[in-house]
């Protein structure tokens, strides 16, 4: 069972509480207790302020268009409209921005309140001064500069200015590392979704690197993504604070295994947000997340048919389709290229668990060797013939008999090369063009690093698994990145060799050394920066990182304008007076309830004085 620091009571809590006040995002009320403020109704409480504090980062992370949208990595399939941030159309009444804005700004002013009425040397004043720091870290990467606020906010004050970015990044490093040093938190993590040292380490490494990028680093043309270095001192630092957050763990664990849903609290996960779905108080299929539900195509309705819900978006791109090299094991480890089909029932209904998707987990080998398949993918570099001998040594699981689903095969290429088969298992082989098939149901991989095996035959928030946060993985990237911007190109190549290595691949010798299958426009010249953002797609596909990585390292327009199938050019990343969406647009809701912010204060791209 994990442990888990939600309680039941609290769980039941938080649902009737309701987020109001002076500034529209800082003032909390609880309407479920007679209009009180949460500083009367938890009777400062710290245990549960910190629970309130914690949990509050739940709808920050979750918050899939946000972070990865508007990249190289994902489109969405089927007649499904791009949407704004994939077509970097968004406004300031943008829904989705507002309440990222707010939620993280909940979690600040919880985390406030604990170390307001908490003693300063108590673990739960330290544990929230991690949260408080990790929250304006990620309002900084979406935001750029915003209201920089260390005081628990219960009074009517309406006037809260930007704070300078070099101000806050220098404030979070200086309350971090007093935090690791001198601290009574965990040296590493007991994976209970507590936050340790090693956590402070891992979000040091995080603000120190984008520290780097923002503050020491200048954009020369945005177009072509290039800048220059005018210190590498915050370079330096993120190396180091990643090296501790890596506290030494190997990267010996197969990719598939870090993250089998069996193996979850692994040696390689830092800091995770828990779930658990025994200890939830309502409805089980409606108190987890969805980021099992949230990348790939769609297979019919999950009751009926028996596959995983999944909703069309957030498909490869053809680059993502490109991406992944022979003999790399992270394209099996991220995404499901078997899907298995289910038996029809009595009912009407499909067979579920141990029938249908989930029977990849529920199963063992010998019974998923005679299953029946659905549906089976593979990557472009599988060849026909490849294909066909598969094909062939798999034929007695390729027949539809009464099972719910038709059975399709298909080499995701493009052209995709595609085999359809009657119910006796005979296949008519067609090639369609990758836009055709992306218009299909069954359009491909859909991935599998957040599936919960005990999921309800229901659409839903329905998964239970782990959300993780800062893992080792990741660590040896930033610190490969880190190394790379502070000159020390020996060191960047060894962690990410560590890296490519564990996944399969051979190690590079030098950046200048490394090749892609995707294409690439002519004007596009691979550098060191590349080898390392493409490696990070691979090793973090899905997890929330790719939009804040392109923005970073001042890739963004670059990227879009050569891989993103919804932005031809620069111009539609700009607004008429051509300053670039480089950052999201600060609320308009929070433009008008917070004196200390104007019109003029909003963030190039949107309409504000520059």
């Amino acid at each position: 069972m994990k442990n888990n620091i939600f309680s039941t009571a609290i769980a039941a809590l938080l649902a009737g509480i309701t987020f109001t006040g002076c500034s529209d995002f800082l003032e909390t009320e609880n309407k479920s207790a007679g209009g009180q403020t949460t500083d009367a109704y938890f009777g400062k409480d710290v245990s549960s302020l910190l629970v309130s504090a914690y949990s509050n980062f739940d709808a920050v992370v979750n918050q899939v268009p946000i972070y990865e949208q508007g990249t190289d990595l994902y489109i969405n399939t089927r007649g499904h409209a791009a949407g704004e941030f994939n077509e970097y159309s968004m406004t300031p009444a943008n829904g989705t921005i507002e309440s990222y804005y707010k939620n993280a700004y909940k979690a600040i002013n919880y985390a406030n309140a604990v170390i307001f009425y908490a003693s300063e040397s108590s673990k739960e004043a330290q544990e929230a001064r991690f949260l408080r720091s990790w929250g304006y870290y990620l309002l900084t990467q979406q935001f750029g500069s915003v209201p920089y606020i260390t005081e628990y906010i219960n009074t009517p004050e309406r006037s809260y200015p930007r704070t300078d970015l070099n101000e806050i990044y220098t404030s979070l490093i200086t309350d971090l590392t007093d935090l690791y040093n001198n601290s009574s938190l965990d040296d590493a993590s007991k994976h209970n979704g507590r936050a340790s040292k090693q956590a402070v380490a891992a979000l040091l490494a995080k603000v120190c690197l984008a520290a780097g990028w923002d503050i020491d680093t200048d954009l020369n043309n945005a177009e072509q993504g290039t800048y220059s270095v005018k210190s590498t001192s915050r370079f330096a630092e993120a190396a180091s604070w990643a090296e501790k957050a890596i506290n030494g763990v190997s990267l010996t664990m197969s990719f598939d295994a870090k993250w089998a849903p069996a193996n979850e609290a692994n040696a390689e996960e830092i800091f995770s947000i828990i779930y658990e779905r025994s200890n939830y108080p309502g409805d089980e299929t409606s108190g987890g997340h969805s980021r099992q539900n949230d990348f790939g195509g769609y297979y019919g309705n999950c009751v009926k048919l028996g596959l995983k819900n999944v909703g069309s978006d957030n498909q490869q791109s053809e680059k993502s389709m490109y991406l992944f090299d022979k003999g790399d094991n992270r394209y099996e480890g991220t995404f499901m290229t078997t899907l298995y089909n289910a038996e029809l029932l009595s009912t009407g209904d499909a067979g579920w668990g141990t029938d249908g998707y989930y029977a990849y987990y529920n199963l063992d080998a010998a019974k998923l060797a005679t299953h029946p398949i659905a549906n089976r993918f593979y990557p472009y570099y599988v060849t026909e013939s490849e294909a066909v001998a598969d094909i062939n040594a798999h034929k007695s699981q390729l027949i539809q008999g009464n099972c719910t689903n038709g059975v399709i095969v298909a080499i995701l290429s493009n052209p995709v090369i595609k085999y359809t088969f009657d119910k006796n298992g005979n296949y008519t082989k067609s090639t369609v063009s990758l836009a055709e098939y992306n218009a299909q149901v069954n359009n491909g991989v859909c991935v599998k690093k957040f599936d919960d095996p005990e999921s309800a035959q229901v659409a839903g928030n329905n998964d239970y698994r782990n959300l993780v946060v800062f893992h080792v993985s990741d660590m040896y990237l930033v610190a490969a990145e880190a190394y790379l911007m502070a000159g020390q190109t020996a060191q960047a190549l060894d962690k990410l060799n560590a890296v490519r290595n564990r996944a399969g691949l051979p190690s590079l010798s030098s950046f200048s050394e490394y090749t892609v299958e995707y294409n690439t426009p002519a004007s596009f010249t691979l550098r060191d920066i590349d080898v390392i953002l493409d490696e990070r797609a691979r090793e973090l596909y899905a997890e929330g990182h790719r939009w804040t990585d392109l923005r970073r390292t001042k890739q963004l327009i670059r990227y879009n304008v050569a891989f993103n199938m919804y932005i031809t050019s620069a111009s539609q990343m700009a607004d008429v007076a051509g300053n670039y969406k480089w950052l999201r647009p600060i609320p308009e809701n929070e433009i008008s309830s917070n004196t200390g912010i104007s019109a003029n204060d909003q963030n190039p791209g949107y309409g504000g004085v520059q």
